[in-house]
């Protein structure tokens, strides 16, 4: 698979990914996060199908297409394990976090991904989900919608 098919893949799993979690969330309470800005193309589809909940987002740099940008107390700009550490001191509680950081090298983003894990747990209330691409520890693995192979996306439900 090329890497324009592979890419391709994920997107569409990002987006069903996120139309399904919407509607797996409807009645729990908290926020939503996003980790991982980039251009905002998840964030905004984020904004268009979870409306009345506050969307943190988390990102090294504010970087994204000019109609992406989160407002400005809403983004957290650093690195992640400090920013999520600010967000369970500040008492936030996420229903929904969507992980999407990595650099595009699989052991290095493996890595990161157990490493943030607790602290990613530390902010989700229970039952609430968390959509990623990168294995993440210490969530029971779900299945997500029958349209996304398990291998390329994948969904979690906090404790």
């Amino acid at each position: 698979m090329s890497r324009l098919e592979s890419m391709r893949r994920r997107l569409t799993a990002q987006i069903d990914g996120i139309n399904w979690a919407a509607g797996q969330i409807d009645g729990v309470a908290g926020d939503v996060l996003e980790m991982g800005l980039g251009n905002g193309r998840s964030y905004d589809h984020l904004r268009q199908e979870i409306k009345g909940r506050r969307i943190w987002v988390i990102d090294r740099i504010l970087k994204c297409h000019p109609t992406c940008v989160p407002p400005e107390a809403d983004f957290l700009q650093g690195e992640a394990d400090a920013m999520l550490r600010n967000l369970a001191q500040n008492g936030a509680r996420i229903a929904l976090a969507h992980y999407d950081f990595g650099c595009g090298i699989k052991d290095l983003d493996v890595e990161e991904g157990a490493k943030l894990s607790p602290l990613i747990a530390a902010v989700m209330v229970p039952n609430g989900l968390v959509l990623s691409q990168q294995p993440l520890i210490g969530f029971e693995q779900i299945s997500g919608p029958d349209t996304i192979d398990p291998e390329r996306y994948l969904f979690y439900r906090a404790p």
